[in-house]
Order: structure tokens, then C-alpha cells, then sequence
């Protein structure tokens, strides 16, 4: 039986591989995390996290783990953890990291790699 039962728009999405579902209880967990990222657009939190990323995570009372996650720019775990892609965008941009690059890290390939996959000449 899905683990999606309850959902029939859900039903078999676990048999796609990679596909994950953003659902309540993961939206809830990333929480704090997707407002520590979205307040990224903030200057001066843009600037304490560029200065000083600890008193950024503790100011946003991030767990260690989010710590982590957010320091080894870890895209996919991110993105399972709770992360919204488009507060990632905000990650993505104070750390000189595009989005085709961030998917590509999501994906588990290098940038040339993810964009032989794409028809958009180019692009980086």
C-alpha cells in the first residue's frame, strides 16, 4: 500500500524515482530554515550570514543539522530536509551558486554534465 494512500492524487509517486512529496510534516520541519534562507533578501542578514554564518544561525536558532546543511551547500538535503527551492534561490545567490548549478548538485552531476542534458545553448 502507497505511504500516500490518503491522497489519490499521491498514489505511486514513491515508485518515480527521486520524487519526493513536500507535504505538511516536511513543510513544517523546514519551517525555521525557510525563513532563516528567505531572510536572506534582508541586507543586513545578507551581510551578518556573509560575516559572520554562526551568528546568523544562531540568531535564526537553526539546528545543528540545518547548520550543516547550509554550510556544505548541500542542495539535496536541503531540498528533503523542507527547504523551498525558491528560498535555496536566496542561498544560491549570496554563495555564487546558480540555479542550474544547484540542480545539477541535486541531481549529482557536475554543471557540464547537467546542461548536456539541457537544449539551451549557451547556458551556465
Amino acid at each position: 500500500m502507497s505511504v500516500f494512500a490518503g491522497n489519490p492524487q499521491l498514489v505511486g509517486a514513491e515508485l518515480l524515482e527521486g520524487t519526493f512529496i513536500f507535504d505538511l510534516e516536511r513543510s513544517a520541519r523546514g519551517l525555521r530554515l525557510n525563513r532563516f534562507l528567505h531572510g536572506l533578501v534582508i541586507p543586513e542578514r545578507r551581510a551578518l550570514f556573509k560575516s559572520d554564518p554562526q551568528a546568523a544561525f544562531d540568531l535564526a536558532r537553526l539546528t545543528p543539522e540545518e547548520q550543516q546543511m547550509v554550510r556544505d551547500l548541500d542542495w539535496r538535503s536541503l531540498i528533503h530536509y523542507g527547504a523551498s527551492f525558491f528560498t535555496l534561490e536566496k542561498l544560491g545567490r549570496v554563495s555564487g551558486v546558480s540555479n542550474p548549478a544547484m540542480v545539477a548538485a541535486m541531481r549529482g552531476e557536475t554543471l557540464e554534465v547537467f546542461l548536456a542534458t539541457r537544449r539551451v545553448p549557451g547556458a551556465r
